[in-house]
């Protein structure tokens, strides 16, 4: 396994009373006009710079996070507590609740920073339901919310089906163990073939530098808990991004959800080609786009 390096960031840290919240900074391009703040959000199986901030050689802006700071934005990432270089002591196994407390604790410092009034929030999987669990308690400082591979009910999704049959060993311990092989298979196990193997390596080496295990409470979460999160209760503008071969959310459990968010500023959108971890995908810059688009959206000046 590599060693890796992550540079040309700036490293920060806040606390959620006692506990220790590592941040990670790519400011924006000078070149370009400065365009807001967004607040990328990890998913149940890695941290935050092994998703948000991904090297390849080869592969033209693997870091998400470079890609919109050229373009003028602010760009953070926060590894969750239970997360690579976040405090993982606690005996609890770190669940989506506690997430979107982390999140409170770290857009609480972002702002403190930047001077914004609010942050677009991007979350991944897990990460999305931590990312709308704190846009519901947190509204006046969610500027722009998306949502990727989120799950509402769970209903009609083949991969949570799967995970549920060993729902018994997840809440049977705080963290479950992770290697390569398990990082192979989140590109497996949807749609094999949407992802190349450079960049599944580079992301597992990644990921493998900072853990070899992860908390369980995210799965305990999603296999017994849901929902979480009350669509009515989101205020934010809002975009659903939705992968073709996705298997954690069927897609009537998505227009469900979509369809009951109050603020007529959302979108919906199904990505082609894409299975679950979309940034790491072979189509990836089409996901960057999407989601410029909408975090670059102009105010609207008629709200009816």
């Amino acid at each position: 396994m590599k060693n890796i390096q992550w540079s040309g960031g700036v490293e920060h840290w806040t606390k959620k009373g006692d506990i220790k919240l590592f941040l990670w900074e790519k400011p924006a391009s000078s070149k370009v006009s400065p365009a807001g703040t967004i607040l990328f959000v990890h998913g149940s199986s890695m941290a935050s710079q092994p998703t948000f901030d991904l090297h390849v050689p080869g592969r033209p802006y693997s870091s998400v996070m470079d890609w919109f700071a050229e373009r003028g934005f602010n760009t953070w990432c926060m590894d969750n507590e239970g997360y690579g270089r976040s405090d993982k002591h606690r005996p609890i196994n770190f669940d989506i609740a506690n997430g979107a407390d982390d999140l409170a604790a770290g857009s609480d410092y972002i702002l403190k920073k930047t001077g914004d009034s609010g942050l677009f929030v991007y979350g991944i999987s897990s990460g999305a339901l931590k990312a709308a669990l704190f846009a519901q308690q947190h509204p006046e400082r969610v500027a722009r919310l998306a949502l990727d591979a989120f799950v509402w009910t769970g209903e009609g999704s083949p991969t949570l089906q799967e995970r549920k049959k060993k729902l018994a060993d997840f809440i049977s311990k705080n963290r479950r163990p992770i290697d390569r092989a398990f990082v192979h298979s989140i590109f497996n196990r949807d749609h094999p073939g949407t992802a190349d193997e450079n960049t599944i390596e580079a992301f597992a080496d990644a990921i493998l530098t900072l853990d070899d295990s992860m908390p369980t409470g995210t799965y305990v979460d999603m296999c017994s808990k849901l929902p979480l999160v009350d669509p009515k209760r989101i205020a934010s503008p809002t975009i659903m991004l939705r992968g073709e071969y996705d298997g954690i959310a069927a897609m009537a459990d998505l227009i469900d959800f979509f369809n009951r968010l109050p603020n007529m500023d959302k979108q919906f959108s199904v990505m082609a080609g894409i299975s679950h971890a979309s940034f790491q995908q072979k189509n990836y810059l089409a996901v960057y786009h999407i989601l410029h688009g909408f975090f670059s959206m102009p105010e609207l000046s008629y709200k009816g």
